[in-house]
């Protein structure tokens, strides 16, 4: 009984430590971890108040969704990596979901892209975690390709886009991601 009620303690001991830190790349062993700081040209050419780089994947429907069809077309561009599998990423998507209910019509759009590899579970949880902005994945989970042009390491992972198509923020969750929309909005959305 003891061994029991130890086991589920350390199954929610780890279960909150991946909540808290998010879903992270494992790093091959000749590589360093993605917790490293490592200068790249990936880094420095998605880095604030730099150009944004354009992706180009497949959506649901088989169609191409492309970054450029939103940028300099509404104020703001969110690009939000995630992944059906990654708990936090599941558990940051209200906070998103809630920014593009408070702030679309006024000039944001989300662009979603998904480190999945099942269509099947990308689909299903794009309908069950209520996400209505155009979503795009080459399903080949941590080897995507638009995730790679931005050096994503861990996800829940964001780049927030001017209409300029200036980088101006990276990493936002809750009230900050909030926060950091309204004020963009309410400036004109243009980087400094």
């Amino acid at each position: 009984m003891i061994e029991k009620t130890m086991r589920k303690g350390f199954l929610v001991i780890a279960a909150s430590l991946v909540l808290l830190t998010g879903c992270k790349q494992k790093a091959p062993a000749n590589e360093p971890a993605a917790d490293a700081k490592v200068e790249s040209s990936t880094e420095s050419t998605t880095e604030n108040k730099v150009m944004y780089t354009d992706i180009c994947l497949p959506g649901p429907q088989g169609q191409m969704v492309k970054v450029s069809d939103y940028v300099g077309k509404n104020k703001l561009v969110l690009i939000d990596f995630w992944a059906s599998w990654c708990g936090p990423c599941i558990g940051e998507l209200p906070n998103v979901v809630k920014a593009y209910e408070l702030y679309h019509d006024k000039g944001l759009e989300i662009v979603g892209v998904s480190l999945d590899k099942d269509k099947a579970s990308w689909v299903q949880a794009i309908a069950q975690t209520g996400q209505k902005w155009p979503q795009m994945s080459d399903l080949k989970g941590w080897d995507c390709e638009g995730a790679a042009l931005y050096g994503i390491q861990s996800i829940p992972a964001n780049v927030l886009i001017d209409s300029q198509g200036k980088i101006v923020a990276r990493d936002l969750r809750g009230d900050a991601l909030l926060e950091e929309i309204e004020s963009r909005l309410a400036a004109g959305a243009v980087a400094e």
